[in-house]
């Protein structure tokens, strides 16, 4: 049987939505540099720090990510896939229809203090999916950074159940 794991709402309400809805519909330089800020080492050490029980998040994650961030072109690139990410966002309905039309079963792990990726997004994929697993972890944005062996607990949890049915 197919099966769902989100870790992520198609939700066009999200912060992170929102925030870039006026960059992807003009996308000047001038906001394009504004989102260059997301590279900043305060920035990226948030993203994986902000939300979660303190002492929880081990440094090799973000000091990963901002090593990768010193590379020429680094920011170019990954100002490209910011704008990308529209391409996504507009096929939001179409994610949310297949989930409502077909019903798989669907389990939703979620930092309920993602700044990005909002806790009311995991909430509404009951709106299309009234069988989803959506479940909170006391993280941000990297739940598995801080969560690893819960989030997999449920996933084989998650697992078990679908294969008896």
């Amino acid at each position: 049987m197919p099966a769902t794991l989100c870790f992520a709402r198609f939700n066009t309400s999200s912060d992170l939505t929102i925030r870039r809805a006026a960059y992807w519909k003009n996308p000047t330089k001038e906001l394009r540099e504004k989102f260059k800020n997301a590279f900043a080492r305060e920035t990226v050490i948030g993203q994986y720090t902000f939300g979660t029980p303190e002492g929880s998040i081990a440094p090799d994650g973000y000091e990963l990510d901002l090593l990768y961030a010193m590379k020429p072109g680094y920011a170019e690139v990954q100002s490209d896939l910011i704008l990308d990410y529209r391409t996504n966002v507009a096929l939001y309905p179409q994610f949310q229809q297949y989930l409502r039309e077909h019903r798989p079963p669907l389990l939703a792990v979620w930092g309920k203090n993602d700044p990005s990726f909002i806790w009311a997004g995991a909430e509404a994929f009951r709106k299309d999916c009234p069988d989803a697993a959506v479940i909170a972890v006391d993280s941000g944005h990297f739940a598995l950074e801080s969560h690893c062996g819960e989030i997999a607990q449920y996933i084989l949890e998650f697992g078990r159940k679908i294969a008896k049915a």
